[in-house]
């Protein structure tokens, strides 16, 4: 058993990048957690118009001084509209608290990836001396 967890650490540690380059990656790591976020961002802005524009579709489809100007048929398509943009906002908003989660996952994962490289390091400045 022992054998197999020697084997699967010496495949996640030779996934990292070397010691030398821990500067390096660290402006690496710190550029890609950047993107993740803007990416984050116009996705959540985005979720939540769609959201919005489906709830104030309804709500001036249903107004009491506007809708009676409707014939039967266009009232309902426009609030069967606004029932698909608020469900395609909500299913947007929902792809977006999967994405922060696996952002927060990615951000913790290079943290102790940035902390293993400080070690190893550390380390090996040590073992010149």
């Amino acid at each position: 058993m022992e054998k197999g967890s020697d084997g699967l650490r010496e495949r996640l540690l030779a996934r990292l990048p070397q010691a030398e380059n821990v500067a390096g990656y660290r402006e690496e790591t710190e550029s890609l957690l950047a993107r993740h976020e803007r990416a984050l961002y116009w996705e959540n802005v985005t979720a939540r118009t769609v959201s919005w524009l489906g709830i104030g579709l309804f709500m001036f489809t249903n107004n009491p001084t506007w809708g009676p100007k409707l014939n039967t048929y266009g009232t309902v398509l426009l609030d069967t509209l606004s029932v698909v943009l608020f469900f395609a906002g909500a299913l947007m908003l929902l792809g977006y608290w999967i994405s922060r989660s696996k952002v927060d996952l990615l951000k913790e994962v290079k943290q102790v990836q940035l902390q293993v490289l400080e070690l190893q390091a550390s380390l090996r400045k040590d073992g010149d001396r």
